[in-house]
């Protein structure tokens, strides 16, 4: 058994794990999934991460965004060995820590993903952030009204039906809804990765930064460089920055819209986690 064998044959892998002909080795990083190392007779590895009943096209989804980031040969991701409807098998990246140098080769790296462009806002996949479905309808524009449409109110709502929310949070959510369009910065599609928060960039031994995770889709590049400063920032996030800038520099404003990107965010975890989120939104619109 090994990974040339596996990739002639994806759909024996959970046959092959049942009956132990794969080692397994527990590792985090699989979030609501069970995370897995497992390696081969010759002592290569994969990563593997599984799901007890998955919503349909869940692992479908994350497959799709990943060989679409891929494909544009800009930025590391890795490659897709199995995609199976309880499980996903990726190329195993052997872990490292980030350097300035990794994190300016990240920017400009990033910067090319996003010029690879997409057809339309949106995917022609159903999208998950989570186990949540994240709409992924396609249009053509103008980006603000498919944001406020596709990211903000799906997860507003349910944020609502939750308790998440105060009726004064929702009121100050619709408000930034209604005036969308006044923020500005209109851009065409670009090929983004769509949930990089910190913990989906992963470092290898090279110091470089391999996207994984993705809630891949034709949005605005501002997003992704929005949600990489959260909680703290992905490592070297300036210098990152800088070069991201230096690459493709950004329009007018865009410091003023992080917020905006953010807040998209911030509503799919009040949906999904709660209140417990709630002053992360507040201070986000207070800031909008």
């Amino acid at each position: 058994m090994d990974l040339h064998y596996l990739k002639e044959h994806p759909a024996q892998l959970p046959v092959f794990i049942k009956h132990q002909r794969i080692r397994e080795t527990p590792v985090p990083g699989g979030s609501i999934c069970t995370a897995q190392r497992l390696t081969f007779d010759d002592g290569s590895s994969i990563f593997c991460k599984s799901l007890a009943d998955p919503p349909e096209g869940f692992f479908a989804a994350e497959a799709a965004g990943l060989r679409w980031l891929r494909e544009s040969g800009a930025v590391p991701v890795p490659d897709v060995i199995v995609e199976l409807p309880e499980l996903l098998a990726l190329e195993w990246i052997e872990h490292g820590e980030a350097t300035t140098d990794g994190a300016e080769r990240l920017g400009r790296r990033l910067a090319a993903l996003h010029r690879a462009g997409a057809p339309s806002f949106g995917a022609p996949w159903t999208g998950f952030i989570g186990t949540a479905a994240l709409p992924n309808d396609a249009s053509d524009g103008p980006w603000a009204a498919w944001f406020a449409e596709r990211r903000l109110l799906p997860f507003l709502r349910i944020s609502i039906d939750n308790g998440a929310l105060t009726g004064a949070d929702v009121a100050d959510v619709e408000r930034v809804i209604a005036g969308i369009e006044g923020y500005g910065g209109a851009e065409p599609p670009c090929r983004i990765h769509g949930d990089l928060w910190p913990g989906n960039v992963l470092w290898d031994r090279n110091g470089d930064g391999w996207l994984v995770d993705p809630a891949a889709h034709g949005g605005h590049r501002e997003t992704d460089l929005a949600l990489l400063g959260l909680w703290g920032g992905a490592p070297h996030y300036d210098r990152f920055l800088a070069a991201y800038g230096e690459a493709w520099p950004l329009a007018d404003g865009w410091r003023d819209r992080v917020p905006l990107h953010r807040l998209y965010l911030l509503l799919v975890h009040t949906a999904l986690f709660g209140a417990a989120y709630r002053e992360s939104v507040r201070s986000t619109l207070r800031a909008l």
